[in-house]
């Protein structure tokens, strides 16, 4: 089993009177891509800082390698971060950017250049090392940020959201080319953002967070196909949520009807959340559902069609598919047992 490189004991933080951060519990382990992924103001740019060393924890302590590095100071870690705003030095071109810390160290000028050119290559910025930074585009301002926080060769490189300034087509290459990078260096990368999809496609590991605390700590996979709550399930993606009660375990009403589900350790009669994903949902004559409806609107999205059926109960049930029916149509819902999604209630 890999073992933890960072790990958060217990950590809250504390801005005059808001809590940032309450009682953080937090693994993470050598080599992987870690996100924290949530809603501005939820926590996850304090836990970057708190982990880079730019703040200091109001209570708990933070180890790196086995060891409380609580109070060691940021310069002192073996860890390196790239901010949204890339911070390069405009008065100094590709190659002494990315040289800078290197410079610092004292080391040889053959050295210097070996790694620098190592990194050029990585970012694929090979030939711009005399370029002036204010003359690159955005993609390319931040792989010189990238480059540079790599190539003091930290244990730990902490991103926050350093694709948000770039255009959808730059971002998801850019995700592809930190993954790739990732895998190639086999060091950690903790990444910081509010985009659900960056978080799904490039992490190993997503932590789900809102007002302070983890909601959730998961694959991909896991995160979107199993939330444990309703936050996550409507974070993550899109879903439908409604009021349900499960009558024992795998039967559950929702809808003015009864379903057959798979999820089990309910009271008898307990009112749950009800999550279904907008994908799951299929079309079927209207004869042989239990959920059905009037097509609301259509909105076609490329590769499938968005649906908002109102059913009789007052539920707008979001629907994606491949097939459409016009706007006025009333037309029947079917879904597996496997996906209905069953989660307590959140007192609140």
């Amino acid at each position: 089993m890999t073992e933890n490189i960072v790990q958060l004991k217990g950590v809250s933080k504390i801005f005059d009177e808001t809590v940032a951060l309450a009682d953080m519990n937090l693994s993470i382990r050598k080599n992987e891509f870690v996100t924290l992924l949530g809603p501005s103001g939820c926590g996850k740019t304090t836990t970057l800082r708190l982990i880079g060393g730019f703040e200091q924890p109001t209570n708990g302590t933070i180890w790196f390698e086995g060891k409380d590095i609580s109070n060691v100071p940021s310069y002192k870690r073996r860890v390196n971060t790239v901010f949204q705003r890339y911070a390069l030095f405009s008065h100094l071109d590709v190659y002494e950017n990315i040289a800078f810390g290197l410079r610092i160290k004292k080391l040889d000028e053959q050295t210097i250049r070996q790694k620098v050119g190592k990194m050029l290559e990585l970012v694929n910025l090979q030939g711009f090392e005399a370029r002036d930074v204010n003359s690159l585009s955005g993609g390319q301002q931040q792989r010189v940020a990238i480059a540079r926080a790599l190539v003091n060769e930290p244990e730990v490189l902490l991103l926050d959201e350093p694709l948000a300034a770039l255009d959808l087509k730059l971002r998801r290459e850019m995700q592809h080319e930190l993954k790739n990078m990732q895998k190639q260096l086999g060091i950690t990368f903790v990444f910081v953002t509010h985009d659900q999809e960056e978080a799904l496609s490039m992490s190993d590991t997503v932590v789900v967070m809102q007002d302070g605390e983890i909601q959730q700590i998961g694959t991909p996979e896991m995160i979107y196909n199993e939330p444990t709550n309703a936050f996550v399930a409507g974070f993550i993606g899109e879903s439908n949520i409604v009021d349900g009660i499960m009558r024992q375990d795998r039967l559950v009403d929702f809808g003015g009807a009864r379903f057959e589900c798979v999820d089990v350790g309910f009271e008898r009669d307990e009112p749950v959340d009800v999550v279904v994903r907008p994908e799951d949902l299929v079309l079927i004559p209207v004869e042989q559902a239990k959920l059905t409806g009037v097509v609301r609107s259509v909105t076609f999205l490329g590769v499938h069609y968005e649906m908002i059926v109102d059913a009789a109960d007052g539920t707008g049930w979001l629907v994606h598919s491949t097939l459409m029916e016009p706007v006025g149509t009333t037309v029947g819902l079917g879904l597996a047992p496997m996906d209905i999604h069953i989660m307590k209630k959140v007192s609140e």
